[in-house]
């Protein structure tokens, strides 16, 4: 297979600044306008019904918020036939009637109400504490275990592209106001993994590199490393993106915003592999001595 002999890290400058102004971004987007939770977290009101014949969803949510139902979700469940109305409105007693006569007026498709349930926004806090909690959990399981296989500047690179990816991610959902809910959150960890797989393989190619290239500098090293692994990258993230493309846009709303999530994360995932984790670690001096131990002999030369 022919290696790829692109200069990566002569773009290390431009490429720094690129990632802080995406980071600084998103960091403002995310104190100035947040995150627009969908009911996963702030509550609202559910409603289940059944139709005769399976429905067209976007004909359902179009009608729904024509007649000023707010922050609509419309799902089927159980069969096509079945369909659950989840939305922003204050429950009332009256709620599901209302809405039932809405979608009993529209048309001869017969509709019946099977249920009409408040959502609590308790629920939703403590999932977002525990989805927060979990987030954090699974960076220091990184930090820790990149730091046994590997060493400890490696896992600080690690952990740092992982947060760069996350964060790029949430301001994505910020800036362009799309609803985050669980699915999205789902995905968030999904990238995690991702992403933490492509850097640990070129971490690995880097750390065998110091072994078996020893007249090399950590700069040309790095640089070679990704050039090696470029190719495995490249086509584990275009196989990927393939699948997510066509959930994106035949997936249907269930996982519309999951797909985009993923779609998100891993191409800047992607880039962080590439980028991100290999520049943290010349930032940070990466060199052959902090992978090999020194020889014995030199160790007891170095003894008073």
């Amino acid at each position: 297979m022919k290696v790829t002999n692109i200069p990566f890290m002569a773009m290390r400058k431009i490429v720094a600044a690129f990632s802080i102004t995406l980071i600084l971004v998103s960091l403002g987007s995310l104190a100035t306008k947040g995150l627009q939770f969908g009911l996963d977290f702030t509550g609202g009101t559910l409603i289940e019904v059944a139709y005769q014949e399976a429905p067209v969803l976007d004909d359902v949510r179009d009608l729904l918020g024509q007649n000023g139902y707010s922050d609509v979700v419309v799902q089927n469940f159980g069969s096509p036939t079945d369909v659950v109305v989840r939305m922003a409105n204050a429950y009332t007693a009256t709620l599901g009637d209302e809405v039932l006569s809405t979608l009993q007026n529209n048309g001869s498709n017969q509709v019946t109400l099977q249920r009409s349930e408040f959502v609590g926004a308790q629920v939703g806090e403590e999932l977002r504490e525990q989805g927060g909690l979990g987030m954090l959990l699974a960076l220091a399981i990184v930090m820790i275990y990149v730091a046994v296989r590997f060493q400890f500047k490696f896992s600080v690179a690690s952990v740092a592209a992982l947060i760069h990816d996350v964060i790029i991610t949430l301001g994505f959902f910020s800036l362009f106001e799309v609803e985050f809910d669980l699915t999205v959150l789902a995905a968030l960890l999904a990238v995690v993994g991702y992403s933490l797989n492509d850097t640990i393989v070129v971490c690995d190619r880097i750390r065998e590199n110091f072994r078996i290239m020893r007249d090399t500098t950590p700069y040309d090293l790095v640089n070679d490393s990704i050039n090696q692994t470029l190719d495995r990258t490249l086509i584990t993230s275009m196989t990927t993106l393939f699948v997510l493309v066509v959930l994106f846009f035949l997936g249907g709303e269930p996982i519309h915003n999951f797909s985009m999530a993923l779609l998100v994360g891993i191409i800047i995932g992607t880039y962080s592999s590439i980028f991100v984790a290999a520049n943290l670690l010349l930032a940070m001096d990466v060199k052959k001595e902090d992978l090999i131990p020194a020889p014995k002999e030199e160790l007891e030369d170095d003894l008073p």
